[in-house]
């Protein structure tokens, strides 16, 4: 089985996260008035400054990890919940709720300009994350991710969070929304299943290999990809509601030596899969 999964997705996906909560928790300063009746100006405090660097350009990030209670808690989550979450085929189905700040020019400690992002995610949870590595991890990586789908971003799991530092720059205000959006704009868009073809090489006598090839239009990165294959079955998710496949297919394949690709530039996924028998 193979799996490209990211824990959470784009701003479309975002959208079902403030479905659940009824608040639109991303956005940006500027972007709204700051006397609007829909939105209110927090001040979040300091969490965790939490390192890492573009794989893009090797260039140093930081992640400022802050918390405010103006930001709704995720549902209850155990650790073994969280274990159970992390092993599944799909982990985005848990979302947390998190405001994004907008990238800001810094110096590092070695008088070196940097960028840093501001995450801000509730208080509680938070603590409830200092308390637990495993919950602090998730909820770096979830942070990561969601800078990730938001800005463009490619950035490095290895990530180190500074023992000494809360917080890199100064705390600026962050504006959030109060108030849901019509539900006409919170529909989702139907998935679709997407074009395909199925090869068998070689094309004469015995075969020893059944490809996929499968159009996806839209879709930027393998980022947003969950793909399963079976002994007889491939299963393919473009998120965030984009594409769904589910087909079966009349040969037995290797499972573990099967393999993806994903051409950005064609946008088409190649799933090249030995056959076992036919």
């Amino acid at each position: 089985m193979m799996t490209d999964s990211s824990l959470l997705n784009s701003e479309l996906d975002l959208q079902q996260q403030e479905e659940l909560y009824q608040q639109l928790l991303l956005q940006t300063l500027g972007q709204i008035n700051s006397e609007s009746p829909d939105s209110k100006v927090i001040r979040p405090e300091p969490g965790m400054c939490v390192k890492t660097f573009s794989e893009s350009n090797k260039e140093k990030v930081f992640i400022n990890v802050c918390q405010s209670n103006s930001v709704p808690p995720p549902p209850e989550l155990s650790r073994e919940k969280l274990v159970e979450l992390l092993q599944s085929d799909d982990p985005s189905g848990f979302r947390v709720p998190m405001s994004l700040g907008e990238p800001h020019t810094e110096i590092d400690n070695s008088s070196q300009g940097c960028t840093a992002y501001d995450v801000v995610i509730n208080q509680d949870f938070f603590q409830k994350c200092q308390k637990d590595p495993l919950f602090q991890q998730f909820v770096i990586l979830v942070s990561v991710e969601g800078l990730e789908n938001k800005y463009n971003l490619e950035l490095s799991r290895e990530w180190k969070v500074l023992k000494n530092r809360k917080f890199l720059g100064s705390v600026s205000e962050q504006n959030i929304r109060t108030k849901s959006r019509p539900v006409i704009e919170e529909l989702q868009p139907p998935l679709r299943r997407p074009e395909f073809t199925m090869i068998v090489e070689p094309p004469a006598g015995e075969p020893e290999y059944l490809i996929a090839e499968i159009k996806l239009p839209g879709v930027g990165s393998s980022r947003s990809l969950v793909l399963d294959v079976g002994e007889d079955r491939l299963v393919l998710t473009a998120r965030p509601s984009l594409f769904h496949l589910d087909i079966f297919h009349p040969f037995l394949v290797d499972q573990e030596n099967s393999v993806a690709q994903y051409n950005s530039s064609t946008q088409i996924l190649t799933v090249t899969m030995p056959v076992v028998s036919s």
